[in-house]
């Protein structure tokens, strides 16, 4: 990200950026600071925007070739293709040398970096990863983003912000749009309003049943299924979502005992390490026969409502009844 920071302030470019990773929104902020400062303003003969997996790297090559009209470069934009998953060969030989005056830049949600055309894209241009941000940066992003609105907060209320709406950038920021609306006549916002107005991500209603199933409180842990129900939840998803709940937090359990500290726990499992210590914490109260068992009556549980044997509702009550230790 510095990089391409610098990049732009000394207005000196690479041919190819490729911004990749889970975080969406910081993808999309700096893919629009590069659009900026490559594309002249009101240039619609010169920029292009692909988007999807159905498109023809041929036409996309021919209009590379094509020399810009009455502009310095030519610039064209492509998101979530998948060529770094699958099918990126053709390209990646075209951008190991590319017409000068043509400029790309990718945005992938996901990479291969053993294909062709990442390690191209590495050694031509320039790769970064934008992952899930870490707590603290989350926080200045959060009172920051804030102030700009002219809103005051505190340490303890942005902490229960990312406990309801996660680590999700474009979440969070829905989240504060939503509390700055609600807070238009005050200048701090409280937990009150965080309460009032914030919506509880479906995953952490999951972890906080999971909490109560450790806890052995059966009937804390079927009001919260409850509540998804009344959330419009389908059945089906709150069961995947159990299950991927239970072998994350198996995975946990066997990473720790094998010796990992949280920030590699995290990596495997694709967590931040500070979300990853919330599973080693929560793994911790399970006993590893016990999650394979969860995970295991899950798969029962979807196959019986398939086979048409159980409901599907009653199906994922007997599951959260039936997994406590």
């Amino acid at each position: 990200m510095r990089q391409i920071a610098e990049d732009i302030k000394q207005n000196h470019f690479k041919q190819t950026y490729l911004l990749y990773g889970e975080e969406r929104y910081l993808r999309r902020q700096y893919r629009e600071k590069l659009r900026q400062a490559l594309c002249a303003d009101g240039d619609t003969m010169n920029v292009h925007f692909y988007e999807g997996k159905n498109i023809s790297v041929g036409e996309i090559i021919d209009l590379a070739e094509t020399l810009p009209f009455l502009a310095e470069r030519r610039v064209i934009f492509l998101s979530d293709s998948g060529l770094f998953k699958s099918g990126g060969e053709k390209m990646a030989e075209y951008l190991a040398a590319p017409c000068e005056s043509t400029f790309f830049v990718f945005s992938e949600s996901e990479v291969d970096k053993r294909s062709k055309l990442y390690k191209t894209v590495q050694s031509k241009g320039y790769a970064a990863e934008f992952a899930p941000q870490d707590e603290s940066t989350l926080k200045r992003w959060i009172g920051s983003t804030l102030a700009r609105d002219g809103k005051k907060i505190t340490e303890s209320t942005v902490q229960l912000i990312i406990s309801k709406a996660g680590t999700d950038m474009d979440n969070i920021r829905m989240e504060l749009e939503k509390l700055v609306c609600y807070c238009m006549d005050r200048d701090v916002i409280t937990d009150g309003d965080v309460e009032a107005i914030c919506t509880t991500r479906i995953s952490n209603h999951i972890f906080d049943m999971i909490n109560a199933i450790a806890d052995k409180k059966k009937k804390e842990a079927l009001e919260l299924y409850y509540d998804l129900l009344a959330l419009k939840e389908p059945p089906m998803r709150i069961l995947f979502l159990i299950a991927r709940q239970c072998n994350m937090l198996l995975q946990t359990k066997e990473l720790k005992s094998g010796g990992h500290d949280n920030r590699s726990i995290g990596a495997k499992i694709g967590v931040p390490p500070f979300i990853a210590q919330k599973y080693v914490n929560q793994a911790a109260r399970f006993k590893a026969s016990t999650l394979r068992d969860a995970v295991r009556q899950c798969v029962e549980a979807e196959e019986a409502v398939k086979s048409g044997r159980m409901n599907d509702m009653m199906s994922v009550e007997i599951l959260i009844l039936s997994v406590l230790p």
